[in-house]
């Protein structure tokens, strides 16, 4: 795809934004979605404060794959739920990252309730 503008459901101007997490799989994540996270969205604001800016992707190896597809859930349960009149649902945890996820949303600034 060089050159060419990757986009969220071929919306013009939402971009995806691709996440690394520390086992290299690749979550793909809408933009706005992916600036549910503070750390997200310093990274991707204004031209040349970070690489990942220009490329789109953000590298997490201090997160694995297992807790950085928990967080992308979070970001579209997220986008989905807020100003709506349905009840959120329960974002289910499995007890081996019950305590790296804290974690990981302390460090992207994206605080699950």
């Amino acid at each position: 795809m060089d050159g060419e503008e990757k986009t969220s459901g071929g919306r013009e101007g939402l971009r995806d934004v691709k996440s690394i997490p520390s086992d290299g799989h690749e979550f793909i994540v809408g933009r706005g979605h992916a600036l549910t996270s503070g750390t997200v969205k310093a990274m991707l604001s204004g031209p040349g404060q970070f690489a990942e800016n220009e490329a789109h992707e953000g590298s997490f190896r201090a997160v694995s794959s297992q807790v950085l597809s928990k967080v992308c859930v979070y970001f579209t349960d997220k986008a989905r739920y807020t100003n709506s009149s349905q009840l959120h649902k329960q974002l289910p945890v499995a007890p081996e990252i019950a305590l790296k996820l804290p974690m990981a949303t302390n460090f992207l600034d994206c605080y699950i309730k």
